[in-house]
Parts: C-alpha cells; structure tokens; sequence
C-alpha cells in the first residue's frame, strides 16, 4: 500500500481506494446536477411553463437552472464549516443522501398541466437543493482525494473527483438519449422522469462505497492536535481572501463556459440551426468522454511541471477556440459538430484537472474544506448560474448571431487564465505546512 503524508495507511485506507470512492460519488452527484440542465434545454419549457414562446419558455427553464448555482455557496459554507470541524466524510454522505432525495423527487413532480404554478415553484426548490448539495460535495471530495495522497502525485489523485464531471455528464446525456428514442408524446408524457428516477439506484450505490472510507490523515492530524478553527469561514475571509478569489476565477472556464458548451448549445443547435437533438446529444457525449481523458492527463502534467502552466496555457487555448467552436457548429455537418465539442472539452480539462490540487493547497488544513468550497462554489455562482441564460439572451438579442456568445465564453476563459497565473504556484507545497502566501519561494521550486 502507498503511504500518505509519510503515514502507511495500509490498513485503514489506500490512496486509491479514496480515489475510486471520491469519483463514483461525485459522478453520481453530478450526474443528478447535470440531469437538470438536459432536462432545461429540452423538455421544461413546454412542461413547466407551456404557456410561453419556446425561447421564452427555454429562459424560464434556464433562470431555474440557475437557482441552483445561488443556493452552492450556501451548501460550500455550511459543509465547510461542519467538514472543517467535524470531518470530510460525514459531510460527503449528507450531501450524496441531500442530491439523491432531490433528484428523485423532480422524476415524480407534477407538471403545471397537473397543479398550475405550483409546478414551476417545486421545481425550483428542489433546485436549491440540489445546489445546497452539489456545493458542499465539491470541496469534501477534492480534499479526501488530496490529502490522502503522497507527494508528488496529489494533481493525478486529486484529479479522480474531477473526471466525476464528465462521467456525470455522460450517464445523464446517454440516459436522455435513451429516454428521447421514445415517441414525442411518450418522452413528454413520462419518459423525461426516468433519468431523475434512476437517482436513487445510483445514489444507493454511492453510498455504500462512501461508507467504507475514513478520515483523512491531514484532518485527522488537526483533529489530534486540538487545532480545528472555531469558526473556519470568518478564518478564511480574515487570511485568505486573496486565494478564495484567485480559486474562484481559476475555474471561471470549467464552469460557465462548460455550461455554455454542454447545456445553452442544445437548445442553439436544435432550435436555432435545426441540428438533430440527437446529433447534439452525441456531441455532448463526446465532449464528456474527451473531458474525461484529459483530466487525469494534464493533472498529472501538472505533477512534473505545476498547475500554473498547465493551467493557464489550457485557459488560453479555451479562449482562443471559442469562436471556431461556434463555426464548427454552424456547418450543421455532423463530424465537425463532434471534432468542435471533442476539442474544446479537451481543452477544458487541462483547466479542470489540476484545478482541485492546486485550490486545495492554496488553503492551510484547519481551514480547506471552507476555502476550497467557497472559492469554487462562488465560481459557481458568478460564471455558471446564468451562464446558459446569458448565452440565450445574447443570441436573442442579436437577431441569432453566434459570435456574441462566442466573445462570452472566450471571456470566461480569459478569466480562468489570469487568475492562474497571478496565483502562487503550489505543486510542490507540504500539504501539512503553511499558507501558500507564506512560503514565496516555493514558486520556482
């Protein structure tokens, strides 16, 4: 077995057990998350809102969609505060069971055919929690990964919760995919609820490998030691507020310019340039699947090299393809639709890979699970909750023209870029030392 932090953990734990459970877990959290924005840029309009124009009614959906994204910072303090105190594990089990309940419950909703405006209001409750859940698993899954891993190699097992995006995203789009080979009227009528239904076998799932694994040596450690913070986000905002801002815009692009990618560009492409819905459906999956193999490649870069170069050359390459992403698309021919969402999540993942190791180490342990959280949870809130939205209302805006959404997501990608670079880089950091602002010298190495 691999030793942590200079401990065998032989027999409690290994790195790679953690890694697995941190990735099936967080891959079914977001695949719960991801269903909703499927579900928004197909079928929610008409269901939820049946009155409205189908782009007015697509905004409607959206703006739901972005409930979520408001409710994350909340999740990111509360499990923060708890997952700084108590511990990471027991947080991660609350907010798999929190997702799990509400995902179920938005396959079983009435839709406002059936109970008017109370339709749309549930909806949007349930959202929040969804948002309440995804925004405390995020920073718990990152940490347990991270600080069970030697040194050296916390960018690749670090980077295991992360490639749970893209197969969240995937199991959710090839769900849909099945679920829309049925009739119009039968995907209307209840086929749209199975991928919200088939939650809680996932989530039964998730839960029994969550509850094999134990605390990590590093909170264990502060644990110990008596050194918990009292109140770890006053603590965060008082010493690290710098770094909460700097992680919330190193993900800027695998945020809002994701949703940008894989939820506004299935409403564009279907209704706006008339591509099949399953034409587009594909490209997300393979956007998922490209995203999933560069994860683990640029984490692992970044182990050699660091998460700044890795990170900021990925987030240039983001900005730069945002406008031949929106030409490839409007050739409306099938293989360059698919080449474009291959390369831009490729890119994508060079940002997202390392990201996880490199917010997690920007923070001391006592107070991680608070910083890390906040900084990506505030991300989630300025970059993505609206990110669709946005999108929609440029190209509406614009008589349909692409390219003001194209200069969006170059701009989100711009964002990811300079906060990489104007961060201390930390790859070779001791992940049971002190603050990055504290150890300058450690940027070269």
């Amino acid at each position: 077995m691999e030793s942590v932090g200079g401990e065998d953990v032989g027999q409690r734990t290994s790195v790679r057990e953690v890694a697995v459970a941190s990735l099936i877990g967080t891959a079914i959290e977001w695949y719960d998350f991801f269903i909703f924005g499927t579900a928004a840029a197909l079928v929610f309009g008409q269901l939820f809102f049946p009155s409205a124009e189908p782009i007015i009614g697509t905004l409607y959906s959206f703006a739901i969609f972005g409930v979520a994204f408001i409710a994350r910072p909340l999740g990111g303090i509360v499990f923060g505060h708890y997952g700084d105190k108590i511990g990471r594990k027991s947080m991660l089990v609350m907010t798999l069971l929190i997702m799990g309940v509400a995902t179920t419950l938005m396959g079983l909703l009435p839709t406002y055919e059936s109970i008017g405006i109370w339709a749309p209001i549930l909806l949007v409750i349930l959202r929040f929690l969804q948002g309440v859940a995804v925004g405390g698993e995020w920073g718990g899954a990152v940490l347990m990964a991270v600080e069970y891993s030697p040194e050296g190699r916390r960018g690749f097992y670090g980077s295991w919760p992360q490639m749970g995006s893209p197969i969240g995203l995937f199991l959710s789009t090839i769900v849909f995919f099945l679920a829309s080979l049925l009739s119009q009227d039968q995907f209307l009528a209840w086929g749209w609820r199975l991928p919200f239904l088939f939650s809680i076998v996932l989530v039964g799932v998730g839960l029994f490998i969550r509850l094999r694994i134990l605390e990590t040596p590093a909170f264990n450690r502060v644990k110990e030691g008596g050194s918990e913070a009292r109140l770890p986000m006053i603590d965060v905002l008082r010493n690290d507020l710098k770094n909460v801002l700097l992680a919330t815009a190193i993900v800027f692009v695998t945020i809002g310019g994701f949703y940008v990618v894989t939820t506004f560009t299935l409403s564009y492409g279907t209704e706006t340039l008339g591509i099949s819905r399953n034409i587009m459906l594909v490209g997300v999956i393979i956007a998922a699947i490209s995203e999933f193999v560069s994860i683990p490649l640029f984490a692992a870069l970044s182990d050699r090299v660091g998460r700044r170069p890795v990170i900021t050359w990925s987030a240039a390459v983001c900005t730069l393809f945002a406008f031949p992403f929106f030409w490839l698309l409007e050739t409306r021919s099938t293989g360059l639709i698919w080449l474009a969402f291959a390369a831009i999540a490729f890119a994508m993942g060079g940002v997202y890979g390392p990201a996880s190791s490199f917010i997690a180490e920007l923070f001391d342990t006592h107070v991680r699970y608070s910083g890390a959280s906040l900084g990506y949870q505030l991300s989630g809130v300025l970059s993505g909750a609206f990110a669709p939205l946005i999108a929609t209302a440029l190209l509406a805006s614009f008589g349909g023209a692409s390219w003001p959404v194209a200069l969006y997501l170059a701009a989100l990608a711009l964002v990811s870029l300079v906060g990489a670079y104007l961060a201390v880089e930390t790859y070779r950091s001791d992940i049971y030392g002190g603050r990055p602002h504290d150890r300058e010298a450690i940027v070269e190495g």
